[in-house]
C-alpha cells in the first residue's frame, strides 16, 4: 500500500497533541503556519495551551533525532515532517488570498499533490469550512475522528421489548427473572410491555453478574428531595442515581427532559438526607472549559455565578419542594437558602477552571452541560473522582457551544460508548420533556 500523506491542521493537534502519532505508518505533514499558531495560545492556563506546549515537547523530542524538514522517523513506521518551502506560498497564491491561515494549509496540501504525484494526500481538520474549501480545489478532506462515536448509534441504557400477555403476566409479579434478551450492558434496562395491552408494562434492571433482570432496588416511586419521576425514563435514570454502586452516572437528552433537576436532587437526599457523602459538589464548563475568569472585581463566586445560575434556578425549585414538606411535618417557620447550604459545608459550587490537580473522596459529584468537554478534558475530571465518590454527567449533545466539537466526538458522547461494559457505570437517554408543554414544543420543532 503507498504511503498517504496527512496535512494536519492547527485545531487536530490542539484537540489532541497525540494527533501526531496516530497516522500509522504514513507522512504527517506539519505546515510551518501551524507551528505559528500554536505558538499563540502556549501562554495560558487551559487546556488549549496545555495542549500547545505538549505538541511543543513532542516535536521538540522529535527533533533530536532528525530533521524535521526531512522528515523524522517513528517507530510505527511513519514519518512526521514541518514544510517550510516557498512552493506552497507560490502555489496557494494562485487560487487564494494569502491572508488566512488556513489558506496556507491548504496550499501546503496542494503543494505536496504536485510534488508527490503517487501519493494520496489527505487534509484533516475538525473546521467544516476548511475541509469544504480543500474538496473544491481537489483535496481530499477528513475529520479527525480518531475518538468520534456513532451518535445515531449510541447507547441509550434502556431496550424496549414486547411480549406476549400470557408471558408478561408471568414474570409480572416476580422479582428478578433469567435474562433471555441477548447480549446486555450492566445496569441497562429492559422496559417491557404487553403486546396489545395500552399501560401494561415494567423496567426492570440487567445484573450482569447473575445475568438476570431484576426490579428497581432504589426508586420505587418515593419522593427524592420533594420531587418524584414524572415517566419511566426518570424512574430509570433516579434508579441508577440513587444506588451507591454505580459510581458514574451519565444523563443525556434534550432540554427540559429533567437531566440536571433529577441530578441534583439525587445529590441533595444522598447528602442531607442520607449522609452517604460529605459534599454536593456542582460545576459546568465555562465556554470553553479551562479559560480564564477574567480579570473582573468581586470573588471566585461572583465571577462564577453567571455560569451557574441554571443551576441556582433548579436549587431554587427543589428548596421549595423540600421546604413545603418539611413545613407540613415540622413546622418549620425558617426555609433554607443556597448559601446556607454552602456556609455549612454541604454544597460546593466549583468552576471546572481549578478542577485539575484536585483529589475529592466522599462527594456527590454533578458536572453538567458536559457535552461541552472534550474526551481528554473528560478524563481529567472523572480522574478526580476519590473513594466514596459518585460522578454523575448531565447533557445533551445536540447544544454544543464550542468549536471542533459535535455529537459524535464530545466527551460526553465518548465516555457513554467507551465506559457502558464496566459494572459500576450507568447511563439514561431521557426522550421525553416534562418542563413545559411549550418547551417540548421548542425543543421537538427547533
Amino acid at each position: 500500500m503507498a504511503e498517504k500523506i496527512f496535512i494536519l491542521d492547527t485545531n487536530v493537534l490542539i484537540h489532541d497533541p497525540q494527533a501526531l502519532f496516530s497516522f500509522a505508518e504514513h507522512r504527517v505533514v506539519i505546515p510551518i503556519v501551524v507551528i505559528e499558531e500554536i505558538d499563540q495560545f502556549k501562554k495560558g492556563m487551559d487546556e488549549k495551551s496545555r495542549n500547545a506546549r505538549q505538541i511543543g515537547r513532542y516535536l521538540d523530542s522529535l527533533r533530536t533525532k532528525g530533521s524535521l524538514q526531512d522528515g523524522v522517523r517513528m517507530e510505527s513506521g511513519g514519518t512526521v515532517q514541518i514544510t517550510v518551502n516557498k512552493d506552497v506560498t507560490d502555489t496557494a497564491a494562485k487560487l487564494f488570498f494569502l491572508d488566512r491561515n488556513d489558506n496556507l494549509i491548504i496550499g501546503t496540501a496542494l503543494y505536496c499533490k504536485s510534488k508527490y504525484p503517487g501519493h494520496e494526500v489527505i487534509l484533516v481538520s475538525k473546521d467544516a469550512n476548511v475541509r469544504i474549501k480543500a474538496d473544491a480545489v481537489g483535496i481530499s478532506a477528513e475529520n479527525y475522528e480518531s475518538d468520534t462515536v456513532k451518535f445515531e448509534e449510541m447507547y441509550t441504557g434502556w431496550l424496549a421489548v414486547e411480549i406476549d400477555p400470557a408471558a408478561f403476566d408471568e414474570i409480572n409479579g416476580k422479582k428478578y427473572i433469567p435474562n433471555t434478551f441477548g447480549d446486555l450492558f450492566p445496569n441497562q434496562f429492559v422496559r417491557l410491555t404487553s403486546k396489545g395491552e395500552t399501560g401494561k408494562s415494567r423496567s426492570l434492571r440487567y445484573l450482569k453478574s447473575a445475568n438476570s433482570l431484576n426490579t428497581m432496588q432504589h426508586y420505587f416511586g418515593q419522593e427524592v428531595f420533594g420531587i418524584k419521576a414524572r415517566n419511566f425514563e426518570q424512574e430509570m435514570a433516579l434508579d441508577l442515581l440513587l444506588d451507591d454502586t454505580v459510581r458514574l452516572v451519565s444523563l443525556s437528552g434534550k432540554a427540559g427532559t429533567g437531566k440536571t433537576l433529577l441530578a441534583m436532587a439525587s445529590g441533595l437526599q444522598k447528602v442531607m438526607e442520607e449522609n452517604k457523602y460529605s459534599r454536593l459538589v456542582i460545576s459546568r464548563p465555562i465556554s470553553p472549559l479551562g479559560k480564564d475568569l477574567g480579570y473582573l472585581p468581586g470573588t471566585k463566586s461572583e465571577k462564577f455565578n453567571p455560569w451557574m445560575q441554571p443551576i441556582y434556578d433548579n436549587m431554587d425549585i427543589l428548596l421549595s419542594l423540600h421546604e413545603e414538606i418539611r413545613t407540613e411535618n415540622n413546622k418549620t417557620k425558617r426555609k433554607p437558602s443556597i448559601d446556607d447550604f454552602i456556609d455549612y459545608g454541604f454544597l460546593e459550587l466549583e468552576p471546572l477552571t481549578y478542577i485539575r490537580g484536585r483529589s475529592l473522596p466522599d462527594q456527590f459529584i454533578i458536572i453538567d452541560e458536559a457535552q461541552n468537554l472534550t474526551p481528554h478534558e473528560m478524563k481529567t475530571i472523572i480522574t478526580r473522582a476519590g473513594e466514596n465518590t459518585k460522578l454523575v454527567l448531565t447533557g445533551d449533545p445536540y447544544q454544543i457551544d464550542i468549536p471542533y466539537l459535535d455529537s459524535t466526538s464530545n466527551g460526553l458522547s465518548v465516555a457513554v460508548e467507551k465506559l457502558k461494559n464496566e459494572d459500576i457505570v450507568g447511563h439514561i437517554t431521557l426522550e421525553k420533556g416534562e418542563r413545559s408543554q411549550l418547551a417540548d414544543l421548542a425543543a421537538k420543532f427547533f
